[in-house]
């Protein structure tokens, strides 16, 4: 793919470098290139002289050589001269510098300290050398990455595909985002955190109409989930007890369905299978059951599928209240404080599946082991971390 577009994608093919980089060496301050034997023993109160031969801007080769007793004015990122091994920054001489470079080339310069061959150079490959492995397959390219890539000439690079998902959320109670809210109505809110879960993790997210309540429009709607040649479909609602029948009875006769509900809170009513060969999550559709259950059990398939790592971020937090819980495993929505050199886990408040805020508010999610029906303050249990957390307990 196109190299400006790579950001982000995961990288299918090793990177070696075929040229030095830099390809010559250069200068890394502006200054005079010079011979650094010919400063020995220079100093404010016994500064060297030298003759300038040349003016070297960057950009050419310099056709000039430089010999001892003599110097070059350079540009910083200009290729060293024949002859020269080091650099005096010019603030180390005597020389008028006005930026822009339009002052005369002065005919002598006084030096006002010592080199060592090297100094202010910058050796070619310095960066990159030839033959060096610099991208290894699976990396996921980041900013300095794009930018390695571009010193190399690689303006074209093989990334891995990202898998395609398919979201349709069911039930004749949704509407539109855009759609007035009329009585027994609520607004489609999985289909868009579902669709902004699956870029998270690298995949591309499908998003299509909300199948309503009839055999004959969810087969239609999964039938258009076909349609998209994806590598995963995710459908939201039409899971619970109440309302399964309808998907069920689709999947079923598409494809089959591998297992349907999990002892997990928030998000039970799970099923997982296939249609037509194509992996499928039913996923709650109560929208923290819904959320819960793809970083549970989606996301790391996805991140599988496009070769993504697979690391999830947990720490552990002393629970700051008592909590009662059900004996199933239950992942409940904490806010995270740094009190006294340790993490501190408070809930968020309301663990309604249907509060959807509350993931807004939580920094991570407390995983009560499944068996407990009571948690006490002080607890140290592991949390499932959502953001990136500000400051380290110390």
């Amino acid at each position: 793919m196109e190299l400006a577009d790579s950001l982000g994608r995961v990288l299918a093919e090793d990177i070696d470098a075929d040229i030095d980089i830099p390809p010559f060496p250069n200068s890394s301050m502006d200054g005079f290139a010079v011979h650094a034997v010919s400063l020995k023993g220079a100093s404010a109160e016994s500064p060297v002289q030298l003759t300038v031969v040349g003016d070297i801007p960057a950009g050419i080769v310099p056709n000039i050589q430089v010999e001892a007793g003599q110097a070059a004015r350079i540009m910083t990122g200009a290729q060293m001269p024949v002859g020269a091994d080091a650099v005096i920054p010019v603030e180390s001489t005597n020389a008028v510098w006005t930026p822009g470079g339009s002052d005369p080339l002065p005919r002598k310069i006084e030096v006002f300290r010592s080199l060592r061959a090297g100094d202010y150079v910058r050796p070619a490959g310095e960066d990159m050398a030839i033959g060096t492995r610099i991208l290894s397959a699976g990396r996921v390219l980041y900013p300095a990455d794009i930018g390695v890539l571009a010193a190399l000439g690689r303006s074209l690079i093989k990334v891995v595909r990202r898998p395609k998902v398919v979201i349709l959320s069911t039930g004749d109670e949704l509407v539109e985002v855009n759609e007035p809210l009329t009585p027994g109505k609520i607004r489609n809110t999985n289909s868009y955190t579902l669709a902004a879960l699956v870029a998270t993790y690298g995949a591309i997210p499908i998003r299509i109409p909300t199948a309503r309540d009839t055999l004959e429009d969810v087969r239609r709607r999964f039938e258009e989930a076909l349609d998209q040649q994806p590598d995963v479909i995710l459908s939201s609602a039409g899971v619970s007890v109440g309302a399964f029948d309808a998907v069920r009875s689709v999947i079923e006769e598409l494809g089959a369905i591998t297992f349907w509900r999990v002892n997990l809170r928030p998000g039970k009513p799970l099923a997982f299978g296939n249609i037509r060969g194509v992996p499928f999550f039913g996923l709650p559709g109560n929208p923290v059951s819904a959320m819960v259950t793809f970083d549970v059990f989606v996301r790391p398939m996805l991140l599988r599928m496009g070769q993504r790592p697979e690391t999830i971020h947990t720490i552990t937090a002393s629970v700051g209240e008592d909590i009662p819980s059900d004996g199933r495993r239950s992942y409940l929505r904490v806010k995270l404080s740094n009190q006294t050199g340790r993490w501190v886990a408070t809930l968020t408040g309301t663990q309604s599946s249907g509060a959807l805020s509350s993931m807004v508010q939580a920094d991570g999610l407390l995983i009560i082991p499944e068996g407990h029906t009571q948690v006490n303050k002080g607890t140290e249990l592991t949390v499932r971390l959502l953001t990136d957390l500000v400051s380290e307990p110390h």
